[in-house]
């Protein structure tokens, strides 16, 4: 599932490969999906690369190629976007988490993790399930209370927590794989070494390691073939921090 962000500019470089067979700059894209800055050009183009709709061609500046366009597309037309609206998590106050909606498993209740290893049907604690988290690169965020599952309450401890399903394999030497279901204990701060969920500039979410160094933040991959990321202090908002997970064998 592409995040919106990614569907718009997938949409712009096709429309603009049918017109001219040239791909937009990184100025055009970054003017016409209203970005600040192009960096998260850089990082919707990787994304999409890695999800296998486009290619970038070696030894040739600007050369992009589509490989496959959304099933839900409706055709090859594109305007470019207004400014975007303030989603509802960046409206409200308080606690909101901003994860990835659940997709296939988002209709499942607590029942439907009763034979995972640490879930109880009966004493447990009730979490919600919000959906799920990125572990690879960055996606858009969007809040949905999918479920309930049932914990132990030696898993959680104090303060208050919520579920996120795992996508993505960047946190796979840590021994998170994609479709765990780990639990995170809201918290705005956390120490060097520590799984959080960072929110980056305000509408990407990722599970990573937090590493700082001075001013900068490193959001920092348990795989190899993903690269450390670094972002200034005010790029990164911490929503979480990993306390327990869940596995379904």
């Amino acid at each position: 599932m592409l995040t919106s962000k990614q569907k718009e500019l997938l949409m712009l470089i096709h429309a603009r490969l049918q017109e001219s067979g040239v791909p937009p700059s990184f100025d055009e894209m970054k003017e016409a999906l209203d970005l600040k800055s192009k960096s998260g050009i850089h990082r919707l183009i990787t994304a999409l690369e890695e999800r296998g709709f486009i290619r970038r061609l070696p030894h040739r500046a600007r050369a992009l190629e589509i490989l496959k366009m959304p099933e839900s597309s409706a055709g090859p037309s594109y305007s470019a976007p207004a400014a975007p609206a303030e989603t509802p998590q960046q409206k409200v106050g308080g606690f909101q988490p901003s994860v990835i909606e659940g997709g296939g498993k988002k209709a499942q209740s607590s029942a439907a993790f009763a034979g995972l290893p640490g879930a109880i049907t009966g004493g447990g604690v009730g979490v919600p399930l919000m959906g799920r988290i990125a572990a690879g690169v960055p996606i858009s965020a969007i809040q949905n209370h999918a479920a309930d599952i049932s914990c132990p309450p030696d898993m959680l401890g104090p303060g208050e927590h919520f579920a996120l399903e795992v996508k993505g394999d960047s946190m796979i030497d840590a021994g998170i794989h994609e479709g765990d279901i780990v639990i995170i204990r809201r918290q705005e701060t956390a120490n060097n070494g520590d799984i959080i969920v960072a929110l980056v500039e305000k509408e990407e979410a990722t599970l990573k390691r937090l590493r700082k160094k001075g001013a900068s933040v490193a959001l920092e991959a348990a795989n190899p073939k993903y690269e450390t990321r670094i972002f200034g202090p005010d790029q990164v908002d911490i929503q979480g921090r990993l306390v327990g997970l869940i596995r379904k064998y």
